[in-house]
């Protein structure tokens, strides 16, 4: 149990490591009704997306663009895809296991933490190393095994997300270095990070050495 929080820790962190916004002195109605808390539903289409965007971004990709390496220090196409499916059941299961502690007493909600929480995780100019529990290791011999336990993980936790109430999910708190995240947050925090890492495929795509077929 400790080694998985020290690497929720690691994950959290980067939810703290972007420099602090100004907030204007007064908002417009637009703007307050965009910081308000995001909804269940709103949460399930942020997973739906972030899926398909992953999907999109290896679709007919070979076998030489999976595997190849923009630098030896570098993850090729297939180690971000293991990476991200790695990940899901590790920060899904973390949420769902969440909701057998004590219900919090209450929660400082800062309106619209939900958009800075996604707005830091994939922002790529800050990059970090992965814990050692979700590194690459070959887990999956193809891409299409990875996706497939990867879209096995994501229907799951958008199943989970949907037969949950709200205030469930609001209920619940976890500590860490990003501050107190709820189970929704954390979900959410899951479904960012496969977007983060979208990015770095598109990244490894646009190598001016990467194959043409």
């Amino acid at each position: 149990m400790k080694s998985k929080f020290a690497t929720l820790a690691v994950l959290a962190a980067m939810a703290i490591s972007a420099p602090a916004q100004t907030t204007p002195a007064a908002k417009t109605d637009e703007q307050q009704a965009h910081n308000k808390a995001q909804t269940k539903e709103e949460l399930v289409k942020y997973m739906e997306q972030t899926r398909q965007n992953f999907l999109d971004s290896v679709k007919g990709l070979s076998e030489a663009q999976l595997k190849f390496k923009p630098a030896p220090d570098k993850w090729s196409v297939m180690e971000v895809s293991e990476h991200i499916a790695r990940s899901e059941d590790f920060l899904g299961d973390s949420a769902v296991k969440l909701m057998s502690t004590p219900v919090a007493e209450k929660k400082a909600a800062t309106p619209g933490s939900e958009n800075q929480l996604v707005n830091v995780i994939t922002d790529r100019s800050k990059k970090f190393q992965a814990p050692e529990p979700l590194k690459p290791t070959g887990k999956w011999a193809t891409e299409g095994d990875i996706l497939n336990a990867f879209n096995a993980s994501r229907d799951k936790y958008i199943d989970w997300v949907k037969k949950t109430p709200e205030k469930d999910l609001r209920a619940h708190l976890q500590a860490g270095p990003a501050g107190e995240l709820d189970a929704h947050e954390w979900i959410l925090f899951m479904a960012a990070h496969s977007a983060r890492h979208t990015k770095q495929i598109e990244e490894v795509k646009a190598d001016p050495n990467f194959p043409k077929s």
